[in-house]
C-alpha cells in the first residue's frame, strides 16, 4: 500500500511504500524568506486550531494558523530566520498533535537532529497552549538555488524525534524515531507512520520578513482512517500534486477551514474550533522547588560567594533573582 508523505510545506512529497519499508523518492520545499513573495500586509488572523472529517474520503483533518505566537516566540528568544521556521514549523505540528489527545495530557516534542540550531523542545498541554525553544536561536541558511531557509541544514538529520505524552499515569509514554530530512514536516509525517501507523499527509511553514518577523505561520495533517481505500491514498496523492505553499496561503489571508476546503470541497465537516497562544506557565515557585535539586554544595556556593542567583526560564526568557535568605530557606530544605 502507498501512503503519503507531505514534506516541509508545500506542493512536493515523499511516497512510502509500508510493505517494502523505504521511500521511493524524497523532494520537499521550505519555508520562505520574503525576497521573491508578495506580503499581505493585512494578515491579522487570529491564531487558531479546527480539527475535521471527511467521511466520504476517510479522513481526520487538522489545520491551524499559528503567526502570532510564533512571532511571540521569536521576540521571547531573539530567533533569526532559519530559527523562526524551525520553531515555528514545530509548534504548528506539536499543537495540530495535541489536538489528537485529550484536553488535560501534556505533549512534549524533542527533535535532535545534530544540526547547528541544536535542540528544538515544544510542549503543550494540548489545551491550544504552547511553548518552546531552540538550542540555538542565531543560526541563518538558505538554498543557494533558491534563496529559501534551510531549515534541514539547521536542524539536521542525524538524529531523533522524540514524543513524550504525560496522560496522567504512573509513567508518561515515550516514542522515539529516527529524522528523515530535519524539514519538521516529514519527520512528523514519518512519525504518525512509523509510531502510530497512520498514513499521514503534513505541510508546516513558516513566511519571514526582510527584518525577522513572522508573516504566517501554520500548516495542516491529513490522517487517512482505518477504513481508507486504495482510492482515498490516491485522492489525496493527486490534491497534493501542485497545492500551494501553506504559509503562502496563510499570508494571502486564507483561513485554516478555507485550506482545508481548497482539498476536500464541500466534503468537509469541522468538528471544532480552539485558540491558540503562545504561554508560559514558568513561577518563582517552580523554579524554588527545581532548585531544592541541586547540590548543596553549589546552594552554599551561591550563597557564601555569589551572594545571590539568578535564574532564567528557557522558554520565556523571565528571570528570577533569589537572595541569599531564600537560597538559605532552600538549602534548609534539603
Amino acid at each position: 500500500m502507498r501512503f503519503i508523505f507531505l514534506s516541509g510545506e508545500t506542493n512536493e512529497k515523499t511516497l512510502y511504500n509500508a510493505d517494502r519499508n523505504h521511500f521511493l523518492s524524497s523532494m520537499y520545499d521550505n519555508s520562505t524568506h520574503t525576497d521573491d513573495c508578495d506580503l499581505d500586509e493585512e494578515n491579522n488572523m487570529k491564531d487558531y486550531l479546527v480539527r475535521g472529517l471527511v467521511n466520504k474520503r476517510n479522513t481526520r483533518v487538522f489545520a491551524c494558523t499559528t503567526k502570532n505566537l510564533v512571532n511571540e516566540a521569536r521576540e521571547h528568544h531573539d530567533l533569526w530566520p532559519c530559527a523562526s521556521a524551525a520553531l515555528g514549523r514545530t509548534m504548528s505540528a506539536t499543537l495540530m498533535m495535541g489536538a489528537m489527545n485529550k484536553s488535560n495530557d501534556k505533549l512534549t516534542v524533542t527533535i535532535n537532529g545534530g544540526g547547528p540550531i541544536g535542540t528544538v523542545l515544544t510542549t503543550t498541554n494540548c489545551d491550544g497552549k504552547i511553548k518552546g525553544f531552540v538550542g540555538d536561536p542565531h543560526v541563518h541558511y538558505t538554498y543557494n538555488d533558491s534563496g529559501k531557509l534551510a531549515v534541514g541544514v539547521c536542524v539536521g538529520n542525524q538524529g531523533s524525534l522524540q514524543v513524550i505524552r504525560d496522560m496522567g499515569l504512573k509513567e508518561p509514554v515515550t516514542s522515539n524515531v529516527p529524522l528523515q530530512t530535519g524539514e519538521i514536516g516529514d519527520d512528523f509525517a514519518y512519525f504518525f507512520m512509523a509510531s502510530e501507523q497512520v498514513p499521514s499527509v503534513v505541510s508546516v511553514g513558516v513566511l519571514v520578513d526582510d527584518d525577522n518577523t513572522v508573516l504566517s505561520s501554520g500548516g495542516f495533517i491529513l490522517q487517512l482512517l482505518p477504513e481508507a481505500t486504495e482510492e482515498d491514498i490516491s485522492y489525496l496523492e493527486e490534491k497534493m500534486k501542485n497545492f500551494p505553499a501553506v504559509s503562502e496561503l496563510l499570508n494571502e489571508g486564507k483561513t485554516p477551514e478555507e485550506i482545508l476546503e481548497m482539498i476536500f470541497g464541500d466534503e468537509l465537516e469541522i468538528l471544532a474550533s480552539q485558540d491558540l497562544s503562545f504561554e508560559c506557565d514558568c513561577s518563582k515557585e517552580k523554579f524554588e522547588q527545581a532548585m531544592i535539586t541541586l547540590p548543596s554544595d553549589q546552594l552554599e556556593a551561591m550563597i557564601h560567594e555569589d551572594h545571590g542567583a539568578e535564574v532564567k526560564c528557557q522558554f520565556c526568557g523571565k528571570t528570577y533573582q533569589f537572595n541569599e535568605e531564600e537560597l538559605q530557606k532552600i538549602l534548609d530544605q534539603k
